[in-house]
């Protein structure tokens, strides 16, 4: 380590310690005081602006400085100061202030991908060639951080750094500004929100944090290459799913900003996030993919707390796309989160790659799991036993899904141990360390149909669902001296129905706002290779297997960027109906989309939104539903909130006396209506972004108990007419109530087929 990064952590440990080590009374919370409108484009007189009051506050400039963490001054105006309770109300009066809020934590939402999409590098004719894969689009990452040394990170055949690109690499711990190059342009770290909350000092001796923006939990190197990691061939994990690996656009560059941090409980705090959204905007991006969210309940879009709703609000209004993902907390319903309708929320799939791994028993019977663990195998018969036949104590349930402690050591040593999962808190991953302490040698986990692999490292484990599980221990029932012997997983691609909508994958109807459709889109989310930071005695390959809508939102992001290279003026909002109206609702055997969970069924709209991402036809998508800011303005005036709390999140002087937008006429590619009586009719309008002379024809797919009438029903489009409006009609037979019905509008043409999703629920009167 040089001199010179030697003192910034000396410095940096000096200061922790003695924020660590202040008097306890005068230790303050952090407190977002949040401004919305720049008074004026000068970023130096804002924060003299925020200083001027604060020392107002506090009664001296000495005080203002030692109080605040962060000014907000590119995007909008705020600043993150410590203050007791009281000085958060008092400062909640001052003029400007639109709301004072505490900090708070949000957490993660944790190769062959792309080809299954469509997108090889080797056609000439789909979305990833015409966009030159990218080039000259910034990609901004706000997560735990990138670890630079990454083979996806390297800059081979990348251009210079686009002019508008104002960032910095930002040194600190283990990394200096040679760490960027042509592909990691940028990187910037934020710490202080996380480091007040927490209101201990970091432990970088362990290495479970680095004070830097230096990746420390691999999810943030995996997010960025997903999103445009450059070319590395032979990448596998554990030898499985070998290939050439890259990002959606491999020639895009990166920015990483990390806000993500592992010490005390963890996690990305408010005044970080909005931080990392501020300098992002400062610094150029064209794209941003926040793989982060906050758990239900979700907060209003106006609501200062909805920090990522904020800060995406004001890189829209930029003209920065911002993708999120949509949590992980589904199968239920009303699960999705980053709802806010300015955000592409992204479900997470599966696609047509599995691991499968033989388990052979006594009898020559051969059952089939699915596994990660290529190591560690004897590659004999062994023993194979139920775990409640071993369990240490049976007065309780514990052994029977392996939990620590549960197992007799003297029955399970040198056995494989069946274990029985029984709600999907128990993971395979404790069960292994449970069978491991206890001395057996290989784990068979069956559970409940769930997606997702993931290496259990101390022995071979392998996935089954209920049947084979009960197939096996009815073998052991029957055998005298039960034996198996566990196969080694191995790589097959093209043999499975997909994709899936992962079981995990955050489910709608939005819980805050269930009239705007969320998710809006679909894409690969379920064992993803990409890179990771290097593990183990070892260390690993560079890359490493995950599953989560975190995996799903990068894929987005990198197919945005692809987009934004053919469509350099295109909007925010056009880029989300384009990616929308062309969506899938097709597996690859062509039935509809099926969503997993405790009773798979047909996807619908709050399952994949507009359907799973069709990159190669969202490049020419015929028609867009474009949106403008004013739009959302005027649609939170119709929400129902005031004047100063639109004007607040907006930096806009609104009006909602006089400009109130109906809530279901804003114009996004979909059309939810959650409470028809009995007719409603709802607005739209479509911008011609193919050949100039154009005719459209409607076609509906009424959701069942509901009519549809379209006016007009053909669109005309012409020199002098390339925006058009249409309004659509619904009825309800008076017949159906309660439930969601699902349909669709469609505009063709005989190139384009434009589809929005339709979801209505009828209510009784």
């Amino acid at each position: 380590m040089d001199t010179k990064l030697n003192l910034f952590v000396v410095l940096t440990l000096v200061s922790i310690q003695f924020l660590s080590t202040f008097p306890k009374a005068a230790i303050n919370n952090v407190h977002i005081v949040y401004m919305g409108e720049k008074e004026n484009e000068d970023p130096t007189l804002t924060k003299m602006f925020h200083s001027k009051m604060l020392s107002d506050l506090l009664g001296s400039k000495e005080a203002a400085k030692s109080s605040m963490l962060y000014s907000y001054k590119h995007g909008f105006s705020g600043f993150a100061a410590r203050l007791t309770d009281s000085q958060a109300k008092e400062i909640e009066a001052f003029p400007g202030v639109v709301q004072v809020i505490p900090n708070q934590v949000h957490k993660f939402h944790t190769t062959r991908s792309w080809d299954f999409m469509g997108l090889n590098d080797h056609s000439t004719t789909n979305l990833l060639t015409k966009s030159n894969m990218g080039e000259g689009i910034i990609i901004g990452v706000i997560d735990s951080g990138v670890w630079p040394e990454s083979e996806s990170f390297n800059d081979r055949g990348m251009n210079l750094i686009p002019s508008h690109w104002k960032g910095i690499c930002q040194e600190g711990q283990l990394f200096n500004s040679s760490n960027c190059n042509k592909k990691l342009i940028g990187a910037r770290w934020f710490v202080k929100g996380i480091l007040d909350q927490n209101q201990t000092p970091i432990n970088i001796s362990n290495g479970k944090d680095i004070l830097s923006a230096r990746d420390s939990s691999g999810h943030g190197t995996h997010t960025a290459s997903i999103a445009a990691g450059n070319f590395v061939v032979n990448a596998n994990y554990e030898g499985l799913a070998a290939g050439l690996a890259r990002g959606g656009a491999p020639r895009a560059h990166l920015a990483v900003y990390k806000v993500c941090w592992s010490f005390g409980h963890g996690g990305c705090t408010d005044a970080d996030l909005l931080k990392a959204f501020d300098k992002a905007i400062q610094d150029g991006v064209d794209i941003l993919s926040v793989s982060i969210g906050l758990s239900i309940p979700l907060f209003s879009y106006a609501d200062q707390r909805n920090s990522i709703a904020i800060g995406s609000f004001h890189a829209t209004a930029k003209g920065i796309t911002v993708a999120c993902s949509a949590g992980n907390d589904g199968p239920t319903a009303m699960t999705v989160e980053n709802t806010a309708p300015w955000i592409i929320t992204v479900a997470a799939t599966t696609i047509d790659r599995a691991f499968p791994t033989a388990i052979t028993l006594g009898n020559n019977h051969t059952l089939w799991g699915q596994s990660v663990d290529t190591r560690m195998h004897n590659h004999g018969f062994t023993g194979i036993t139920f775990s409640d036949r071993i369990a240490l104590n049976d007065s309780n349930d514990s052994a029977l899904g392996c939990k620590r402690g549960s197992l007799n050591a003297t029955l399970a040593a040198g056995q494989i141990i069946l274990c029985f999962s029984q709600s999907s808190t128990q993971n395979i991953f404790s069960a292994a360390i449970s069978v491991a302490e206890a001395g057996g040698v290989g784990l068979i986990f069956a559970q409940y149909r769930s997606d997702g692999l993931e290496s259990c490292h101390y022995i071979p484990c392998i996935k089954v669902d209920y049947e084979v599980g009960t197939q096996i221990l009815s073998y052991i029932r029957k055998a005298r001296y039960p034996i198996a012997k566990l196969g080694i997983p191995k790589t097959i691609i093209g043999k499975w129905v997909s994709p899936k909508v992962a079981d995990f994958s955050g489910r709608g109807p939005s819980s805050i706002s269930p009239i705007v459709l969320k998710p809006d889109i679909a894409a690969p989310g379920v064992d993803i290779i990409a890179a990771y930071i290097p593990f183990g005695a070892k260390k690993n390959s560079g890359f490493a297997l995950l599953s989560g809508t975190s995996m799903s939102c990068p894929h987005i992001a990198g197919i945005t960027a692809l987009i934004k290279s053919v469509h350099k003026n295109w909007s925010p909002a056009a880029i989300r109906s384009a990616l929308v109206t062309t969506a899938s609702q097709k597996g690859t055997d062509r039935s509809n989309i099926a969503e997993e969970g405790s009773t798979p069924k047909v996807a619908d709209p709050f399952d994949i939104g507009g359907g799973v991402v069709n990159p190669n036809r969202a490049i020419d998508p015929g028609l867009i539903y474009d949106i403008e800011t004013n739009d959302y303005v005027n649609f939170l005036c119709g929400t129902g909130f005031s004047s100063k709390s639109v004007s607040g999140l907006t930096q806009t002087k609104a009006n909602c006396t006089k400009n109130r937008l109906n809530e279901l006429n804003l114009n996004l590619p979909s059309i939810t209506i959650p409470y028809l009586k009995r007719k409603v009719t709802v607005s739209r309008k479509v911008t011609n972004v193919g050949p100039v002379e154009s005719i459209y024809k409607a076609v509906v797919e009424a959701p069942q108990g509901i009519k549809m009438k379209v006016e007009p029903q053909i669109l005309r489009f012409n020199k002098t007419t390339q925006i058009v409006p249409f309004k659509v009609t619904f009825f309800t037979t008076g017949k159906v109530y309660g439930d969601y019905r699902f349909g669709s509008l469609i505009w063709r043409d005989p190139k384009h087929t434009v589809t929005i999703p339709i979801s209505i629920r009828a209510i009784f009167v």
